[in-house]
C-alpha cells in the first residue's frame, strides 16, 4: 500500500471536511451576536422609555400626595437642597408638549437622568437668583430634551413647585464640547461673577444619537405666580 494510499484510508467515509464546518458555525455566532446586537439598540430606544414612564408616573403620584400634604417644616438647608434622586418640580416645555409636565429630580448622574430631567446640584434652585440648571436624556430614557432644538426666543419654559409658577422665556441656544462647563456657572460664561439675574439653562446631547457635543438652551426668569392662583397663562403657549 502506498502513503497516499494509507493517508487517505485514515479518514473514515462520510466525514466533512472541518473548514466548511467551521464557517458554518462561526457565520451562526455571527448571525446569533447580530440579533442580540439588534434586541440590544431595539431596548435602549424603546425599552428604557417604558422604564422612565413608570418611573415618572410614580414620581408624579408621589409629588402631587406630599405637596397636597402640610408642610413639614424643614431647615433651611434641606428646602434649599433636596436629597439626591428626590422629585422636587416640574417641567413644562408648552411649544414642544403643550401642557404636558416633566418631574424634576435631584440630581444629574446616570440613575438621575434614567428617572427623567435632573438638577445640577449647587446651581439655583427654580426662582432663585443664579443660574437653575436642568439636564436631560435627548434619547432614551423618556428622551424629555428630544426636541430641545425646535425651541425659540420668546418661547416659555415653566417650573412649578410646592407653591409656586415660574415662567422663564428663551433667551438664546447653543452648542458646545462637553466640558463646556462654564455654561452652568451662577453666571453663565463667568466662573468669578456675582449673579444678578434669575436665568435657567437646558442642557442635553448633540446631535441626536450622540453625547459628542452638548444643546444649551438658555432663558430668563419673566414672572412669578403662586399655585394659588391657577395655572400661569403660559402654559397655554402650545
Amino acid at each position: 500500500m502506498s502513503v497516499a494510499t494509507r493517508t487517505r484510508a485514515r479518514v473514515p467515509a462520510g466525514v466533512p471536511a472541518r473548514g466548511p464546518a467551521l464557517l458554518q458555525g462561526l457565520g451562526e455566532l455571527l448571525l446569533t451576536l447580530g440579533v442580540l446586537l439588534l434586541l440590544f439598540c431595539v431596548y435602549e430606544l424603546y425599552g428604557t422609555n417604558l422604564v422612565t414612564e413608570r418611573e415618572q408616573r410614580q414620581l408624579g403620584q408621589d409629588l402631587t400626595r406630599a405637596w397636597a400634604a402640610p408642610p413639614a417644616g424643614p431647615t433651611r438647608a434641606a428646602a434649599r437642597e433636596p436629597a439626591l434622586g428626590q422629585a422636587f418640580a416640574r417641567l413644562y416645555l408648552p411649544r414642544l408638549d403643550g401642557s404636558t409636565a416633566l418631574v424634576v429630580v435631584q440630581g444629574v448622574s446616570v440613575a438621575d437622568l434614567k428617572k427623567g430631567p435632573g438638577h445640577l446640584p449647587g446651581s439655583a434652585l427654580p426662582g432663585e437668583l443664579g443660574n437653575l440648571v436642568l439636564s436631560g436624556h435627548r434619547t432614551t430614557y423618556g428622551a424629555p430634551f428630544s426636541e430641545l432644538d425646535r425651541l425659540r426666543d420668546g418661547d416659555a419654559i415653566v417650573v412649578e413647585t410646592r407653591d409656586s409658577w415660574f415662567t422663564y422665556r428663551v433667551t438664546g441656544e447653543q452648542v458646545v464640547q462637553p466640558d463646556a462647563v462654564e455654561v452652568t456657572y451662577p453666571v453663565p460664561g463667568d466662573a468669578g461673577a456675582r449673579p444678578t439675574r434669575r436665568v435657567i439653562t437646558l442642557t442635553t446631547c448633540n446631535p441626536k444619537y450622540s453625547a459628542r457635543q452638548r444643546l444649551i438652551v438658555s432663558g430668563r426668569l419673566e414672572g412669578r405666580q403662586p399655585t394659588s392662583a391657577g395655572r400661569p397663562a403660559a402654559l397655554g403657549e402650545a
